[in-house]
């Protein structure tokens, strides 16, 4: 016996919300991984203090801070 799938109205709007999240998760690593690596407090306004927290995060990630 097969079955047979017939998509419902809403599976475009499934379709968006699932895009949606992607996006929101992708510019929210970005983000994190400029601040752990790139940032040393130039966009946090933080001064040193942003450096010196993701110190180690730069080491184990590899990226060069001295």
């Amino acid at each position: 016996m097969a079955i047979a799938h017939s998509p419902s109205r809403s599976a475009g709007l499934d379709n968006l919300a699932t895009v949606l999240i992607t996006v929101g998760v992708v510019l929210a690593a970005l983000l994190t991984l400029y601040l752990v690596g790139f940032d040393q407090g130039a966009i946090s306004r933080t001064g040193m203090f942003m450096h010196e927290l993701m110190h180690d995060g730069r080491h184990l990630l590899g990226v060069p801070c001295h």
